[in-house]
């Protein structure tokens, strides 16, 4: 023991035999100091409780990222579709013109209303494939994720269920394709304070930005 106005301090030397671990001293073995590890759990949760709306920047690119990816899809499949409808109406005007009577030619008929049908069904395959089940599944879509954005829902923090995201997909494509999507769109500037679009408010949900 060292001497000295601590009396009966143990000397460093001392200590350094302690935490090395004496086997005759097993019963006082001092445990080596290890620095606290963060639980990932409850980091995750307070990474999902400080999430803050994203700017409209993010936003707006992100969003036309995404359509440019379904816009190139749907396109590949409706330029064959959409040529096979004008050659059929192109048919029905040259017969109609050569039977030199007048006659109502209608542009949407069985032939014209499948290929119309079939494009709208790509449409909608690629929108639950490339927006709903990302969205549900992760939060985001690969627009989303390279801006560093992702949609969550307005209570938990968490992403979307599946009928949530749908619904908010849906929201969002129909009245686009009406033209009155873009009002709804255009909301978000002015929505406070979560910044949400008509398609946020229908699935209680709201995109999260980067921690500033």
């Amino acid at each position: 023991m060292a001497s000295g106005v601590g009396g009966g301090q143990p000397s460093w030397a001392q200590q350094v035999h302690q935490l090395a671990g004496d086997p005759a001293d097993e019963g006082q073995r001092v445990a080596p100091w290890k620095p606290p590890v963060d639980d990932p759990f409850q980091a995750a949760a307070r990474r999902q409780a400080a999430a803050r709306p994203a700017g409209l920047g993010r936003r707006l690119a992100a969003r036309l990222l995404d359509t440019v990816v379904v816009a190139g899809v749907t396109a590949a499949a409706a330029v064959p579709l959409g040529t096979r409808a004008v050659d059929h109406i192109d048919e029905k005007i040259d017969a109609a013109k050569l039977s030199g009577e007048k006659v109502t030619v209608w542009l949407l008929d069985a032939t014209t209303a499948s290929c119309l049908g079939a494009v709208l069904a790509v449409l909608l395959v690629l929108g639950v494939l490339y927006e709903v089940l990302p969205t549900a599944k992760w939060g985001r879509t690969l627009g989303k994720k390279l801006c560093g954005i992702e949609v969550r829902d307005i209570e938990g923090h968490e992403p979307p269920t599946f009928g949530r995201a749908l619904g908010r997909w849906l929201v969002l494509s129909v009245p686009s394709l009406l033209v009155v999507g873009l009002v709804g769109v255009v909301w978000g500037l002015f929505d406070k304070p979560w910044n949400q679009c008509w398609h946020d408010k229908a699935a209680h949900t709201f995109v999260a930005g980067p921690a500033r």
